[in-house]
């Protein structure tokens, strides 16, 4: 595959691995929750030094992790501080910005639009979009499904290099597919698995056109207030501000340094597990850039409400459901059992969700629709120094508790080539988004 740079980046590629807390002292947990009987579940002792250790490994700042289990008991517990250098804990209601969580919204709106007749997966994105290379020959789908390609803008050098230069630049949709369709397809539709956020800014501007309203007036009305989410949003462009309580975010590297791959060299690793290398703070860099494919900001227990829905139902009706569900494919059509991705969802190991990686922060959300085990991890750093993403370095520590050794899958469809245990397909897998250290999604 091309670099897939990605708005979330990245749930299934990389090694379990993770660094230390930047500078700041070993991170320690605070429980928030326990199990439905009012016992800690027997679960929790192993996860927390697990995770205190891979955060100090992998110069993780903080996390927030919730875990409901049916049969286990339910979780919750942050770690580590919301400020490098500060001892400032983290909140179970923190909001993080969810990168390329935003993706699986982008399609579920779509999806809708399909139930309504307003469109058809099948239609050419010709027919709503003109000038689009190839537009008369790639589908709605193979836009979802990340096989139109499409070259991703989050490539472009001259667009990484206005990330870093002026990060609270606004971007328009116009702006993104500009940079994207003045670069070569990358192959022909339908060849192969190549994840690219110009696919799903494409998709929001199908769904403004057809909708009359905002993407961000969509979602609300048609995701976020059926499910009661009121701390989950699309930000309108101009709006770079985070709802309070939020931590810090932080990314190493810059968008230009990252357009290859997230991992630093091998000394800067050293220096940034050590803390004596920061990252830089991306908190305030303005996300218009990722608008539809990873814009959206939201809390851990907003995102364990949506997932499950993603996956069990309750935003689509029967028949689409199904339709979405089994458009899951392995992201390497060699190896049946590598991370799965389809029409804005993904699969990772025994879950189905998808995660998101952006500066500053990196999420994961998934649910294994046997059990109703739900995972969702929020972190408050893009890529830990070897190049995985933060959450996804913890979410590999934390899957052989539940399901044994051998659950990790292989490969990432989210990750950019170069990221310690995914090269490319992508970086979603259950996934977001790739992109530079600044254009993660």
């Amino acid at each position: 595959m091309e670099r897939t740079k990605t708005i979330a980046a990245s749930l299934v590629a990389a090694a379990v691995m993770t660094v230390a807390a930047c500078g700041t002292s070993q991170p320690t947990s605070t429980q928030s929750a326990t199990a439905t009987t009012g016992t800690e579940p027997a679960y929790a002792a192993t996860l927390e030094p697990l995770i205190d250790r891979l955060m100090k490994d992998n110069a993780i700042p903080g996390a927030v992790v919730l875990i409901t289990s049916p049969d286990q008991g339910d979780w919750s517990a942050t770690f580590g501080t919301t400020t490098i250098d500060e001892n400032k804990p983290m909140s179970m209601d923190d909001h993080f910005r969810i990168g390329s969580n935003t993706k699986t919204m982008t399609s579920t709106v779509i999806l809708q639009l399909v139930q309504e007749g307003r469109l058809s997966l099948d239609d050419p994105v010709s027919k709503y979009r003109p000038g689009v290379p190839n537009g008369d020959k790639i589908t709605i789908a193979q836009l979802s499904d990340m096989h139109s390609g499409l070259y991703s803008y989050t490539f472009d050098l001259q667009f990484n290099a206005t990330l870093d230069r002026d990060p609270d630049k606004v971007w328009t949709p116009d702006e993104l597919l500009a940079i994207a369709f003045s670069h070569p397809v990358n192959f022909p539709p339908g060849e192969k698995f190549d994840y690219s956020n110009t696919n799903i800014i494409l998709l929001g501007v199908i769904i403004e056109q057809l909708t009359g309203r905002s993407a961000a007036e969509a979602f609300a009305q048609r995701i976020f207030e059926p499910l009661g989410l009121e701390h989950t949003s699309l930000p309108a462009p101009a709006d770079s501000s985070i709802p309070e309580p939020h931590p810090q975010g932080y990314s190493f590297g810059t968008n230009v340094s990252t357009i290859d791959t997230y991992a630093l060299p091998a000394d800067e690793q050293a220096a940034a597990v050590a803390g004596t290398l920061k990252p830089n703070n991306e908190t305030n860099a303005n996300p218009s850039w990722a608008w539809t494919a990873g814009g959206a900001i939201s809390t851990v227990a907003d995102m364990a409400t949506y997932v499950k829905a993603l996956v069990g139902g309750g935003l689509l009706d029967e028949q689409t459901q199904k339709i979405r569900l089994d458009s899951i494919q392995p992201t390497d059509p060699a190896n049946p059992t590598a991370a799965g991705y389809g029409l804005g969802i993904a699969r990772f190991g025994p879950l189905i969700g998808h995660d998101g990686q952006i500066p500053g922060f990196m999420t994961f959300m998934g649910v294994d629709p046997n059990t109703d085990l739900r995972i969702v991890i929020g972190t408050n750093l893009a890529t830990v120094p070897s190049g995985e993403g933060s959450a996804l370095t913890l979410l590999k520590g934390i899957l052989p508790v539940f399901y044994g050794a051998g659950s990790v899958p292989a490969g990432n469809p989210a990750a950019v080539p170069g990221a310690t245990g995914g090269a490319s397909p992508t970086t979603t897998p259950v996934g977001g988004a790739t992109a530079t250290t600044g254009t993660g999604g």
